[in-house]
Parts: C-alpha cells; structure tokens; sequence
C-alpha cells in the first residue's frame, strides 16, 4: 500500500519511532496515529483551511501535523516530549517542505500553556489527546484562550461521551456542564483501535465542538465551584448536595427557589444556565 504524498502511513511511523528509540508511554497517553485516511477524515470534519491558525496538543510523530498544514492552515504544535519536540520541524520538511514555514513548535505542557506563549492566536483547537487528561486540557485552553472558536478533539468514547451529553443522560456529569459553558459538544464519529500504534485497550471518537458562551454575570469560577459541588454527591438532592456551598441546607433551599429550581431536583437535571441562575441568586438570598 502506498502512502499518499506528505502523509505518514506505517512504515514511516515505525521508521520514526525507530529513528528517535520511542516508546510510546502509557503515562504521556501516546498512541500514534499511522493511517492516512483517518488523518484526512479529521481534517475535514475540523473544517480548517487558509487562514486558519491550529493549535495541536500532542502532534507526536506528526501525522496529523502534516495533514493539517495539507489543508492550508498553519500549526502551532504542543508537544510535552522534547524529543518528538524537536523531531517534528525536520519531519515536516522532509515530507512537506512547501509548508514548513507554517509549523510553530511549542515544546510544553497543555495544561500549563498560556495565551502569551503563542506567538499567533489560534481559531481552532484539532488533535489526538491523551485520554487521561483531555478533558482538563480542552477547559484550560478555552479558558486561556477565547480566540479558540471551535474544535475537534479525538478521545476515548467514553470521554467524548460525558462531554457531549445532555442533561438527564446517565454520562452527564461535571464535564458536560462546564464545557457548555463555553459553547456547544458533539460526538461526531467513532475511530477504530486499528489506526493507532500501539493498538489502545479502548475505543476512540471524534468530538466537534463550537465556541457559543453563556450570557453570565457571575464569574466562571463561581459557576464552577457550584458545578462540583452539585455533582459531589449525584444521589442527593440539589438542597442536601449544595449545603455545605451555601453555607446550610435552609440557605441552599432558599437560594434554590430564588432561581426558579426545585430543591428535590438533582445535579444532572440542569442546564448550564441553569446553574448561572442559581450562582445569581445566591448573591441575592
């Protein structure tokens, strides 16, 4: 089988891994991606093209890399291993030279990333994340930067599942509900284990998201803090499970009926505005 230009398939990921004595840790989440048609599906349903700035937590060996510079946009890569840091510059002009000149090499944490780190302000947000940490690291970037208009983010199924859900469902959790806080989740596609070296003991998706915020006029750490502690004790009540955040169980009941919620109700009932409704009136009662 032949590798389409500029894209990596197996033989060359193996060659790379080889190249650089990489193994691929179970701690950094890495599972590199070595089928070209999976790099092209993601690209597409990203939507990216010229003018777009993406930032790419994880690049690894660069398959998505090089399907994403393909496409037109430029990429501002985040990668926590400084050997593959530093590898992906040269891999990038070895099978893409045209578009080197569009790769940024950020040699970091996701996590710890900061808006003035960046030297471009990135519109979209596309990459394969390390499943233990894909869930904090896609809330801090929205946090620290709202240039960031939508993403697509390849998890486990399950992951992308809480984060899509809606309220009521079994998965709607903390997750789901903070990152409706920054706009609207979709699980958009399965992906099979076979595209992955090494093969990962759990299946992947695809999660489409676009940047729609709550109209709020309390802060989001506020609204947050109410989130977990609603979510702390799912099989209570909103009035038992929120009083020690209001300070009692008759303040929390208050509070309740002040932002039109009924105090039997739980956690996983309510929306995100929801939530800004009872933060609101809790500056109130």
């Amino acid at each position: 089988m032949v590798t389409p230009a500029g894209l990596l398939g197996p033989a060359e990921i193996r060659a790379l891994a080889a190249e650089l004595a990489v193994r691929p840790t179970k701690k950094l989440g890495q599972n590199f991606v070595h089928d070209p048609n999976t790099v092209r599906r993601i690209v597409d349903l990203a939507g990216v093209g010229a003018g777009d700035v993406v930032l790419e937590v994880g690049p690894g060996l660069g398959s998505l890399t090089l399907g994403l510079l393909a496409a037109g946009a430029s990429v501002s890569a985040v990668e926590i291993d400084p050997v593959l840091a530093t590898r992906l510059p040269a891999t990038v002009r070895e099978h893409a030279p045209a578009v080197a000149d569009r790769l940024a090499v950020y040699p970091a944490d996701a996590l710890r990333l900061r808006a003035a780190d960046l030297a471009e302000r990135p519109t979209a947000l596309v990459a394969n994340l390390p499943y233990n940490v894909a869930v904090p690291v896609v809330l801090h970037l929205l946090a620290e930067l709202p240039s960031l208009e939508r993403a697509l983010v390849m998890v486990q199924t399950e992951v992308a599942d809480r984060m899509a859900a809606g309220p009521g469902s079994r998965t709607y959790g903390v997750p789901s509900v903070k990152l409706a806080w920054y706009g609207r989740a979709r699980k958009v596609a399965a992906v099979p284990r076979s595209v992955f070296w090494p093969v990962p003991n759990v299946d992947s998706a695809l999660v489409s998201f676009s940047r729609q915020p709550v109209e709020s006029t309390v802060d989001r750490e506020v609204v947050f803090a109410l989130v977990d502690a609603a979510f702390a004790q799912r099989r209570k009540t909103l009035r038992a499970a929120l009083a020690g955040w209001a300070g009692s169980a008759e303040r929390s009941g208050q509070v309740l009926a002040a932002a039109g919620v009924d105090p039997r109700t739980r956690g996983e009932q309510l929306t995100v505005a929801d939530y800004v409704r009872i933060a609101d009136a809790a500056s109130t009662v």
